[in-house]
């Protein structure tokens, strides 16, 4: 979950590792730290807290003019950003770490899992330790295996072999200022192609402002990186291994704030153009529906089994209302953290559907392979082509999100949501469920859903900003729904929690009768979703017996169906649509929510704490 930058070239460093680091915060930050070859040394700096804090103390630090004059030489350097694993949130357990030279200098997003033991043999070996991180160990590998070994990449092959886990490596050698070398086992890493200069990192985004020429690395793959060029090879063998040069598909721009004071934002106001080039991508013009190279196997499918973590099960969850809805599909939702371990049963006919935003989930992950494992076919549903799960999975459905840089997702949900609803439109019509009158009819309105999800921001924004401020000391809100609008209140209650801190959860609301609503205080507020349900009389009943508890009610209905105006205190219509889709719109408004509540409290919403945006640990 951390962020890793190496560059190596003509530019100042520190500016290009700096710009990186802005880039990766959303990965973690924890602390973060640099190392930087001014040819001669190898200068560090770390610093707990975010970016800012670093760059305050680098500037605190490396003013005097002998320091300055180095450290703005210096064409050469990692760094890293961190979410803590092993070891406290300490400048001791800031990345990079070195050996007990000063030499060989590491950064590393992953886990080490053997750390302790390998620590115990190196500290019989007469290493000494400066922090708790199971980082600091491979530096002291590599200083012990180049004792032997040769030359560096020799050394960070042997070292990279002794580790058990998962991890991406940037190593730093004051001996060899030339050279970077990389090595990757199950976490993200990609290398930059710039003019006489190169960068490697955990994703391109650090480095898309240089350039957007890329090669991925692959898993069990090292890199030895020049000013020149990289080479590939084969970490357990050391073979040499062919390079593929990828195109960035998107703009630095996607990757700034703009006009917007943050992330979450931009991207709550990025959706409906997300959506669009997402059903546009996989919808033809006479309403036909197009899943790619994942259309046999899913046609093929007796049973889809949806396995994900987060917002992405929400998505899951709604896809599989949309197939059991429209195709009569059995789609069952797995979180993929618990199934993985649960000895879980799969048949003939069954396929995998994993949904991943990074497509680098480590539980996700393990789930697909191990659905590979058992000889049933997977389907990869993500956003980042070319991530781990692309390569694990039978075949790919992309989202076209763009990047998505706020911790808390946003548009990365609505377009799982877009591309689950293709999916179970495509199956319909396959299976005759779907006449061709009925199927460009359902093409039209997801093609109309842009411009009424722009809507929905409209018409929620302002009653968003007065009730979070409101409700910004409130100490629980209760999110309620029925039917389709289940999981959205399931990822409205997270949003509420990841950025806001205060707790919340979310019940079908025919549940509240047994425990939930002694929760119920004047003090409470109440969100019923009362969209994407054919029983929303049910829900009124439901909302009733919460108003009589004392519970300030927002409630998110149709604009066609005016029954919730008599039962809650406030209500935000969404525009009319199909009530299967509905719930798609209904998200829109608990994201402005629980925005709009964290800022009254004071929050940053782009950081909240304990979080990362991509979750590569277990």
């Amino acid at each position: 979950m951390c962020g890793i930058i190496g560059y190596i070239g003509h530019r100042q460093a520190m500016d290009v590792l700096l710009e990186g680091l802005s880039r990766l915060e959303y990965r973690g930050y924890d602390s973060a730290g640099l190392a930087l070859h001014t040819g001669d040394e190898v200068m560090t700096r770390r610093a707990v807290g975010n970016l800012a804090t670093l760059r305050r103390s680098i500037s605190e630090a490396w003013s005097g003019s002998v320091v300055a004059t180095a450290t703005v030489a210096a064409t050469a350097g990692i760094a890293h950003t961190r979410w803590a694993t092993h070891g406290g949130v300490t400048e001791e357990n800031a990345h990079p770490h070195a050996d007990c030279e000063g030499r060989i200098h590491v950064v590393l997003n992953g886990i080490v899992e053997n750390h302790r033991a390998l620590r115990e043999g190196l500290e019989l070996e007469g290493c000494s330790f400066t922090s708790e991180t199971d980082a600091e160990p491979i530096a002291h590998l590599i200083e012990r295996h180049l004792e032997t070994a040769g030359d560096l990449y020799e050394a960070v092959r042997r070292a990279s072999l002794e580790l058990e886990g998962h991890y991406a490596i940037v190593v730093l050698d004051r001996e060899d200022p030339q050279t970077l070398v990389a090595v990757r086992k199950e976490c993200p890493l990609v290398i930059g192609l710039g003019q006489g200069d190169m960068f490697v990192a955990s994703a391109a985004a650090a480095f898309r402002a240089f350039t957007d020429r890329t090669i991925v690395v692959a898993d069990g793959q090292m890199a030895v990186i020049t000013p020149d060029g990289v080479a590939l090879s084969d970490a357990a063998t050391a073979t040499e291994m062919p390079a593929h040069i990828q195109r960035v598909g998107w703009r630095v721009d996607d990757v700034d704030k703009g006009r917007y004071a943050t992330f979450m934002r931009k991207e709550i106001d990025d959706q409906p153009a997300a959506f669009g080039t997402t059903i546009a991508r996989h919808t033809g013009e006479s309403g036909g529906f197009a899943l790619g190279d994942a259309e046999p196997l899913l046609a093929a499918a007796r049973r889809i089994v949806i396995v994900a973590c987060g917002t992405s099960y929400h998505a899951g969850l709604l896809g599989r209302h949309l197939l059991h809805g429209w195709a009569r599909v059995p789609a069952p939702v797995e979180i993929a953290s618990e199934w993985r371990y649960s000895d879980p049963v799969l048949e003939r006919g069954d396929v995998v559907l994993a949904i991943s935003q990074s497509g680098e989930t480590r539980d996700t992950l393990a789930a697909l392979r191990l659905a590979g494992e058992m000889g049933v076919p997977t389907v990869a549903l993500t956003n980042v082509e070319g991530s781990q799960i692309c390569d694990h999975a039978d075949a790919v459905l992309l989202t076209h999100a763009g990047p998505e840089i706020g911790v808390a997702a946003t548009k990365t949900f609505t377009t799982q949501t877009a591309l689950l609803a293709v999916l179970a439109a495509r199956l319909a019509a396959n299976r005759g469920m779907l006449d061709p009158r009925a199927r460009r009819q359902l093409a039209n309105q997801l093609r109309a859903m842009p411009d009424l999800m722009a809507e929905t921001v409209v018409r929620s924004e302002p009653v968003a900003a007065r009730l979070g401020r409101r409700w910004a000391r409130a100490g629980f809100f209760f999110y309620i729904a029925r039917n389709l609008g289940l999981p959205v209140a399931l990822e409205g209650a997270l949003k509420m929690k990841e950025i806001s801190y205060v707790p919340s959860d979310a019940y079908a609301a025919g549940e509240m009768k047994h425990g939930p609503i002694a929760l119920l205080s004047p003090d409470t507020p109440t969100i019923a979703v009362a969209t994407g349900t054919p029983v929303i009389d049910k829900l009124a009943s439901n909302v009733a017996e919460v108003k009589t508890r004392g519970s300030h009610v927002l409630a998110i209905a149709p604009e066609d169906d005016p029954r919730m105006l008599e039962y809650a205190d406030e209500t935000v219509f969404v525009p009319a649509v199909d009530w299967r889709l509905q719930p798609i719109l209904s998200v829109v408004p608990l994201q402005l929510l629980a925005l709009e509540t964290a800022e009254a409290r004071g929050l940053n919403v782009d950081q909240p704490r304990n979080l990362a945006k991509t979750v590569t640990v277990e």
